[in-house]
């Protein structure tokens, strides 16, 4: 009868982080999507905002790849500088 005991008492023990687990699980997943409907609907995600985004990422990219075909420390070039 000890025996049982223990073990239902161990059982009961190990299943209450589980269930507490699952508990916080579900809600983050419930916030996530949540989190995911607001960002769709931002007033910032439009054409525009988004072209605007893309064309610094271009420029972006374009120094870094200059930056890696030269020699010289662009870091160093003063600043008002054109390619």
């Amino acid at each position: 009868m000890e025996a049982a005991r223990r073990w239902a008492l161990a059982l009961a023990r190990g299943s209450v982080p589980v269930g507490l687990g699952l508990l916080l699980w579900a809600a983050v997943g419930a916030g996530e999507q949540r989190r995911r409907e607001t960002l769709k609907a931002l007033p910032e995600v439009n054409a525009e905002l988004l072209a605007q985004r893309r064309r610094q990422n271009e420029l972006v990219m374009a120094a870094l790849r200059e930056a890696a075909e030269t020699q010289e420390n662009v870091a160093r070039r003063p600043v008002p500088w054109r390619k």
